[in-house]
């Protein structure tokens, strides 16, 4: 299995290399060398699983919040996808996490697609998901009642609804995606790798800012959040 998504990963990530077209235009890589850094991207990405992988099952296991710790890990090999991670449920309940394949081949090192795998592990291993379904659940009932209550039509009570739940949901993705970052910092650091310099992949990621119904909070806040962590595990 891990030799089959190994040839995958390296056809995959070669065809996704692109030439520089740019003025002046170095010579395009041979197909050696695209082969040969495709290569070496699968292998890295590899190894970050088999190492985190446990660890993250392990502590999932140790928290007592989710049912399933047998975590699933896949590669969105869809052509022209952007760098991207995400974490969901299966069919039969299984977590799953996923990487794209162009977040594998931008990765700088090892401890960069560590921490991203602790971060989304992280997600599940905190119940994350349902716990965002049951604050949707209530905004949309609290926004319904209001909106009954002041008389609206029913599709002004469905609309506020909705909003509700939009609001409730988003409001509480900042604290989620801060609890993820610490707990994913934690399954780097134990796996053995450096989750400061895993974070930054953050300097590269467009910065939400302080934007209203914003799904995830300011770079800088996220860093300071890995950077505390490490520091409270190493007793410093």
């Amino acid at each position: 299995m891990r030799f089959a998504l190994l040839a995958a990963l390296i056809l995959s990530l070669g065809g996704c290399v692109a030439p520089i077209s740019a003025p002046p235009a170095p010579a395009p890589p041979a197909p050696s060398s695209v082969a040969q850094t495709a290569r070496a991207a699968a292998l890295t990405f590899l190894q970050v699983v088999a190492t985190v992988e446990p660890v993250a099952e392990q502590t999932c296991r140790t928290r007592g919040i989710a049912r399933n710790c047998d975590f699933r890990i896949v590669v969105d090999d869809r052509p022209g996808q952007p760098p991207n991670a995400f974490q969901t449920i299966d069919g039969q309940g299984r977590p799953v996490v996923g990487f794209t394949l162009a977040l594998i081949r931008d990765a700088r090192n090892a401890d960069e697609l560590a921490f991203v795998l602790g971060h989304e592990a992280a997600h599940h291993i905190a119940g994350h998901i349902p716990r965002r379904q049951d604050q949707a659940m209530t905004g949309a009932v609290l926004a319904g009642v209001i909106a009954e209550a002041n008389g609206l039509s029913p599709d002004q009570i469905r609309a506020a609804q909705n909003l509700g739940a939009q609001v409730a949901a988003r409001s509480y993705s900042r604290e989620f995606e801060l609890e993820a970052d610490a707990l994913g910092a934690e399954i780097a650091l134990i796996a053995g790798y450096d989750p400061i310099l895993g974070a930054g992949f953050f300097d590269r990621l467009p910065d939400p800012g302080d934007r209203f119904l914003g799904s995830h909070p300011p770079n800088a806040q996220r860093k300071a959040q890995v950077a505390a962590t490490v520091r409270r595990l190493q007793g410093g």
